[in-house]
Parts: C-alpha cells; sequence; structure tokens
C-alpha cells in the first residue's frame, strides 16, 4: 500500500515507517521536523499540502500519529492543540473522502490521556477507595486539559466521517510509550527506568509494540469499519484487585510476581505504594488481535 504516516519524525514515526517499511509499503513520512523517517517538511495544518499528498502519491491508507502533545502545554497556546489535533484531523479526513481519492482506511493515534478526568487524576489524594478500572466503556469522558479536549474532538470527526462517508478508521487510545520523564516520577525515590518499569503494570507499553498496533490496526480496519481501541501492556490485574491496589500496590504485585520483591532490591528499586488506575487492553486483543509483546513479565526477565 501507498501508506501517509503524519508525526513521521516523532517518537512512534521513527520506529513505525521503518516497520512499514520492511513489510513492503509505499510510505510518505510528513512532519514539521526533518528527519530520516520523513519525505516531506510540512504540517497537517496545511490543507493544500496534504491534499497533493494523498493525491500525487496515490495515498491508500493514513496513519495520524501528529499531533501536539500534553508536554507542549507549556509552550504552545491552546490555538496551536486546536489547529494541529482537530483542524488537522480534519484536514486529512476530508482529503481521504475528496472524489478521486484511493485512501480505503485511516488509523488515528489517540491517547488514554483523554480518558482521565481530574477526579481520577486526584485519585487517592482525591478520596479514590480503589483504582479506577478502564476501559473503552468508560464514561463520560471528561479531558482534564487542552490536550485531551483536542484529541477528545479529533476522534469524533473521525466517528463522524466514518458515519458518513464509511471511510473504515480504527482509534487507538495508546497508554505511555514516550523516553521522556513523567508525571508519576515523584511517586518514588527513583524515576526513569524504574517508574516506567512499574508503569508496565497498569499503563505502558513499548514504542514497537505501539508501532506493531498500528501494523493491526492498518490490515484490520476494513474488517472492523469503525473501533476504538485502548493499546497498553496487558495487566496481571483483576477488577477484583482495585480496592487493595490503592492502599497496598506492592502486595498485590507480591501476590501476581513473587521474586519482584528481590529482582527490584538488587537495583535499589521501588514499586509505587499506591496504583489509581488500571487500563484494560482485552479488547484489543479479542477484536483487534494484538496483544503488546512486552509486559511488565518481561521487564522482570530483563531484569534476571
Amino acid at each position: 500500500m501507498n501508506i501517509l504516516v503524519t508525526g513521521s519524525s516523532g517518537w512512534l514515526g521513527q520506529t513505525l515507517v521503518p516497520r512499514l517499511v520492511r513489510d513492503g509499503h509505499k510510505v510518505v513520512g510528513l512532519d514539521p521536523e526533518p528527519g530520516p523517517t520523513t519525505e516531506v517538511v510540512g504540517s497537517v495544518v496545511d490543507r493544500a499540502l496534504v491534499r497533493h499528498l494523498v493525491r500525487d502519491h496515490g495515498i491508500e491508507a493514513i496513519v495520524h500519529a501528529a499531533a501536539r502533545h500534553k508536554p507542549h502545554i507549556e509552550t504552545h497556546d491552546n490555538s496551536e492543540f486546536v489547529a494541529v489535533n482537530v483542524q488537522g484531523t480534519l484536514n486529512l479526513l476530508e482529503e481521504a473522502v475528496a472524489p478521486g481519492s484511493k485512501v480505503d482506511r485511516f488509523v488515528f493515534t489517540s491517547t488514554t490521556s483523554l480518558m482521565i478526568s481530574q477526579k481520577i487524576r486526584d485519585g487517592k489524594a482525591g478520596g479514590a477507595k480503589q483504582a479506577m478500572w478502564i476501559d473503552e466503556t468508560l464514561g463520560p469522558l471528561e479531558p482534564r486539559n487542552i490536550y485531551g479536549v483536542t484529541k477528545r474532538a479529533a476522534e469524533e470527526l473521525c466517528r463522524l466521517f466514518n458515519h458518513l462517508h464509511k471511510l473504515p478508521i480504527v482509534i487507538l487510545r495508546t497508554a505511555r510509550f514516550f523516553p521522556e520523564e513523567d508525571d508519576m516520577a515523584h511517586a518514588i525515590e527513583q524515576s526513569g527506568d524504574n517508574t516506567k518499569a512499574n508503569e508496565f503494570l497498569f499503563r505502558r507499553l513499548s514504542v514497537e509494540d505501539a508501532a506493531e498496533a498500528h501494523v493491526a490496526a492498518l490490515h484490520k480496519a476494513p474488517a472492523l469499519g469503525f473501533d476504538t481501541f485502548i493499546i497498553s501492556a496487558m495487566t496481571p490485574f483483576s477488577p477484583d484487585d482495585c480496592r487493595e491496589l490503592i492502599v497496598d500496590a506492592p502486595k498485590v504485585v507480591e501476590r501476581y510476581f513473587p521474586d519482584y520483591r528481590e529482582l527490584y532490591d538488587r537495583r535499589g528499586w521501588t514499586m509505587f505504594a499506591s496504583i489509581d488506575r488500571v487500563y484494560d487492553a482485552s479488547k484489543a486483543r479479542d477484536r483487534l488481535g494484538f496483544t503488546c509483546g512486552t509486559g511488565f513479565a518481561e521487564i522482570l526477565d530483563s531484569l534476571r
């Protein structure tokens, strides 16, 4: 297929573009920042550029991973989020269904962040008695910042274009896979690798798995028509663990992984005292046929 990948210079794009090329696809990478996986330097906000790429390259599939992300809240104003995350998505969708377009599938990279209200974000500090079990049925969605609001709006545009034009669209709400420090680093003395390892229990995946999820979505989109999936490493927990997770997470983890403390102690690592949410990726396993290859068990294997 001829595939347009937006955000091709980003963390996901750098992994996804070569992965698609290895499968024999012709990939056109679009990103405002130049890079080895970007063929065209430009923005999804530029409607004329989007039209040119879709038409002149005979694009058959679009993976829309370009976005202003949560870290950009500190450096970009709200209008920039609306322009890139909402208008940029609309530009791609409209060109995908324009007369003469060959596009027959669209994969949108969304985020689990839009599912986290301020109440969920506050967790135990806000009086929660148990961890929140989060799957695709969670609602109503109340994003807590401009990033979440604009990604949610973009999802609604995807839903609308599928309804109006029957364009097959798969939305992937990815959990954390970025390499930067994140907002739970304060929960333990150590951060970095220790924090990320802990998060594989309930809200993280590798960038390689994120790329594989997009490959699966491209393959399944025509058969699915329209669907939304949480993409995260499979959690070992069950809803029955949620009450104890928020008061004594290490105890719960030890039930599933009896030797984790010994492996952590060797590195001076610690587990979060409390876990306030758990992403359930079982729908992606069951309907998309995708399961992350790296989870907490694999992280422990690497420590061994």
